[in-house]
């Protein structure tokens, strides 16, 4: 039985003669509407007892139909336009009615089907946002692709965005995004808007060989020489560079995805000019409360002593900076000062001809820094400093924030140092450590050969057969040559000294000495392999085991008053009757009876 049917037959039973009251209760209604279905009867018959709607007959608050169509034909305009963009524009332009809020916007897209009402992924409240309080304080920059030719290929796009306004600071199109037309691009954006305190970007190696050879990049070298600071983000971080990134968004869906393949470069640079402009000056931002990009970035840095702009010798011819076809606002003046005609663009050191090389490398996260074929070790606690070298033919000093760590013999030739220079190295001033006065002390590299001998200034010196085919620092003073471990300065062997001052002083690789090396306190350690009798010999003393450990290697800890063996049964301590020095560490090898084939 329908509803229309159960008050049809409650009205007839009123009808009849029946109480209002127990019919009401029988049909489980209050008297009220029983009385509400009989008047609706003798007003409309059987059709006045249907359903009918609870809509109420006016709504004060809702949008008027010229709102809505004007919020719709927006939007069929515009399809990448949201609630807030097109709420702006209404505001801005004029609207047939009251302005709606966002949210009514909104709700008259998802009304009309022209958005779909699906959540966020993640709220907004769920990103920690951060900005810098005013412009040229940071520029984020990135490459990105997507941008096509009639020919095939696909060009690269170098883009910079300032980080307190968004405005576009850098957009060139290149055909291959190399280091060189990275640079340049950088370069061109430097001279026309100024000199920013920080640069953020990626780890792409056109900005850092972080994770190559820790060496510095000419994107590197331009930050460094103009002052600005280079900051990385952590590998994998695309949110920490943001802005650019968000940037990249809107290029791609306003201009790449929508335009075909561009006729060539000229004509991609000067589509993405003209859409530049409507971006930097026109167009609202959202996160800049629907402000334009233009209207932050305008700034006095005048009254700022900023350094004038140098660039490398490689990046001394920079391209003109693309002038927008409608005026953009004018950026802070350049802070350039010209150059003299005698000097090279940007204050530049002379060219390289001969002599020492200073060049500059930041230490990478291993600590183990490699210049021209060789490690240097630093640590990991300097992973990321920027280290200077002073390298000359022979010595190599090394750096950090102008104190010398460390000073090694140099293994560069003459074409060495002239590759450094010309990837950007530069005539070296004076060397950190002043020459040696004569009669004082100095220290030199040499390599033992497998007799245990060294050359100093044409002489054959005994240094020990121990330290045979070694890596050694010799102290050369007025009486002894001291041959100690270049890494923990021990001292190994102490000689005579047969040189003269004259000989002294022309050595290869010659430095001025540093403390003097001490003796080791530990006990040498020593391995002998007992004899058939089980006999060994150390320091020419000779030392029964027994029979039970005859053929097999001990392990001896050489003391200065005792001898320590390391047996099956434990340790075993004996005095020492010889004063000799300890010649092998090593056990000799067994020996092998020869044996002859019986056929």
């Amino acid at each position: 039985m329908t509803v229309v049917e159960q008050r049809y037959r409650a009205v007839l039973a009123v009808q009849a003669g029946r109480p209002v009251t127990e019919v009401a209760a029988k049909a489980g209604v209050s008297r009220q509407t029983l009385h509400t279905w009989l008047a609706r009867y003798r007003d409309g018959g059987l059709g006045g007892l249907v359903d009918r709607s609870h809509r109420p007959a006016s709504c004060p608050h809702r949008a008027d139909a010229a709102v809505e169509t004007a919020v719709c034909e927006l939007r069929r305009h515009h399809p990448r336009w949201g609630p807030r963009r097109i709420r702006h524009e209404l505001g801005v332009n004029g609207c047939p009615g009251p302005v709606p809020s966002r949210m009514t916007v909104h709700r008259i897209l998802v009304r009309h089907g022209l958005i779909d009402p699906t959540t966020r992924k993640r709220r907004r409240q769920d990103y920690r946002r951060w900005q810098r309080d005013a412009p040229m304080q940071l520029w984020q920059l990135d490459i990105v692709g997507g941008l096509l030719l009639e020919s095939g290929a696909e060009c690269k796009i170098v883009t910079g965005v300032d980080d307190h306004s968004r405005y576009c600071v850098i957009a060139a199109v290149v055909p291959r995004a190399t280091g060189r037309a990275v640079c340049l691009a950088f370069a061109a954006a430097l001279a026309r808007f100024g000199i920013p305190d920080e640069v953020l970007t990626d780890n792409g190696k056109q900005f850092t060989d972080r994770f190559g050879a820790g060496g510095e990049v000419l994107f590197d070298r331009i930050c460094r020489d103009n002052g600005i600071i280079h900051r990385l983000t952590q590998p994998a971080s695309p949110t920490t560079t943001g802005k650019v990134e968000r940037f990249h968004q809107t290029l791609r869906r306003e201009l790449l995805n929508d335009h075909g393949p561009f006729t060539d470069l000229p004509d991609a640079q000067a589509e993405l000019d003209r859409w530049l402009t409507e971006y930097n000056t026109d167009r609202p931002h959202q996160s800049l409360d629907m402000d334009t990009p233009a209207s932050r970035f305008a700034t006095d840095r005048s009254s700022e002593q900023l350094l004038p702009l140098r660039l490398p010798a490689a990046l001394r011819t920079i391209p003109a900076a693309p002038q927008p076809t409608t005026p953009a606002p004018q950026p802070p003046s350049s802070p350039i000062e010209p150059a003299e005609p005698a000097e090279p663009v940007g204050g530049l050191p002379p060219a390289y001809s001969s002599g020492p090389v200073e060049f500059e490398r930041v230490v990478p996260p291993s600590g183990n820094l490699a210049v021209a074929g060789k490690q240097f070790w630093l640590g990991t606690a300097r992973a990321g400093v920027t280290v200077t070298f002073w390298a000359d033919c022979d010595v190599i000093h090394l750096l950090v924030a102008g104190a010398r760590v460390k000073t090694v013999r140099s293994h560069l030739s003459v074409n060495d140092l002239a590759a450094l220079a010309a990837h950007g190295g530069r005539p070296a001033g004076p060397p950190p450590l002043p020459p040696a006065e004569p009669g004082a002390a100095i220290e030199v590299d040499r390599i033992v050969n497998k007799t245990g001998i060294v050359s100093l200034a044409g002489r054959q010196i005994l240094a020990a057969d121990i330290l045979g085919g070694r890596l050694v620092s010799i102290r050369i003073d007025q009486t002894t040559l001291a041959f100690f471990d270049p890494a923990t300065r021990q001292l190994l062997r102490a000689r005579p000294n047969p040189l003269s001052w004259d000989q002294v002083s022309r050595l290869r690789g010659a430095r001025q000495a540093g403390p003097p090396p001490r003796p080791a306190t530990e006990p040498v350690t020593v391995q002998r392999r007992a004899s058939a009798t089980g006999v060994i010999l150390v320091a020419r003393q000779k030392i029964a085991l027994g029979r039970a450990q005859a053929g097999q290697t001990v392990t001896v800890h050489v003391a200065e008053h005792t001898l320590t063996i390391e047996t099956d049964g434990g340790p075993r301590t004996i005095t020492r009757t010889t004063t000799r020095p300890i010649r092998n560490l090593k056990a000799n090898r067994p020996w092998s009876r020869k044996t002859s084939n019986v056929s």
